[in-house]
């Protein structure tokens, strides 16, 4: 088998390819994680990353690999993947990455990636080869999570209104100060364990398809959960800083008590999802619940402008990014 045969060097450059991914991904989804709990002032950036970072990474001990076995065996049909497809994939996947990052826009790694395979099938074998289910619930997910995201957030933001509402606000403030250090943790957790499960999907999908692993094994080899969970965490201690303002200040301005119900709500958005294996975007469920808690003060006090602006970078993502893996799989195809 041709897969078979591919050469040891070129499966190490695509598994530090996939890693250098997994890192853009902490380190483009940082802001995620941690935009509420610095724009609030309940952490110094400095210290809110290493937060966020830990927490990304003990996710290895919680969740289950649903969503890397969604993304290494439910996307593609068995045998359509090589090399040249997991190249073409991973460079659309960066390279959407690196222009949203550029320009401060809080796009979907996750959809990149599913973008980027979508993109370098197609080069390769057509629509066929992919898995309709796998491609639906993912899809479908995109406004499910940011819908859900926000109906949490702004049912959180009632619930304590309504329990606090003859407190003081000093006393509310200083208590959810302490609480939303709770929520972030929280986030961060169902960041590391719903977004590092899909850089270890591809890789597991890439040693299948070169002959490393069984594609009848349970799981994937464990330095690739290792690797995978370690790389998110150190993308996410170096941070995202352009796409933190966006997040955290040009949406809607958030108070602590703010902050707590958006990453709550946030964050049982992410464990549902991560519980069912769907690979979902932690950019659209956190802006989804930002959004939904900036609108039960008043309308106005969402910057429905930005907001607009960040869903249409989600909606070009996946086009976006299969367009330059079908380029990159054809180029693929000329080196090696």
């Amino acid at each position: 088998m041709q897969n078979m045969q591919a050469a040891l060097w070129v499966v190490v450059l695509l598994v530090a390819l996939a890693l250098a991914f997994d890192f853009m991904n902490g380190f483009h989804d940082a802001a995620n994680s941690i935009a509420t709990v610095v724009s609030t002032g309940v952490l110094k950036p400095a210290q809110a990353v290493m937060f966020a970072a830990f927490f990304n990474v003990i996710a290895i001990f919680i969740f289950h690999l649903s969503v890397a076995a969604t993304v290494g065996k439910g996307i593609v049909q068995p045998g359509v993947v090589d090399t040249h497809v997991v190249f073409g994939a991973l460079v659309g996947a960066v390279t959407w990455n690196v222009i949203t990052w550029y320009y401060g826009i809080p796009s979907s790694s996750s959809h990149a990636l599913i973008g980027g395979i979508v993109g370098a099938v197609m080069a390769k074998a057509g629509a066929g080869a992919l898995i309709s289910a796998g491609i639906l619930k993912t899809v479908t997910f995109i406004l499910v999570s940011p819908m859900l995201g926000f109906l949490l957030g702004s049912l959180m933001m009632v619930l304590v209104a309504n329990l606090f509402k003859r407190a003081r606000p000093s006393k509310v403030d200083k208590w959810f100060r302490r609480l939303q250090l709770v929520s972030a943790g929280a986030y961060s957790l169902g960041h590391g364990g719903n977004d590092a499960q899909k850089t270890i999907g591809i890789i597991w999908m890439l040693l299948v398809a070169t002959g490393y692993v069984s594609a009848t094994d349970a799981s994937p080899p464990t330095w690739t959960i290792v690797s995978c969970y370690l790389a998110i965490g150190l993308g996410t201690m170096f941070g995202g800083w352009r796409i933190v303002k966006t997040m955290g200040q040009k949406i809607t301005k958030l108070r602590p008590v703010g902050g707590f119900c958006a990453e709550t709500g946030g964050a049982l958005t992410l464990f549902l999802a991560t519980a069912l294996g769907i690979p979902v975007s932690t950019t659209h469920t956190i802006t989804g619940a930002i959004v939904g808690v900036g609108s039960t003060q008043r309308a106005s006090a969402v910057r429905w402008g930005v907001a607009g602006n960040i869903i249409w970078a989600w909606v070009l993502t996946i086009p976006a990014s299969a367009f330059v893996a079908s380029i990159a799989y054809a180029i693929s195809m000329q080196i090696f």
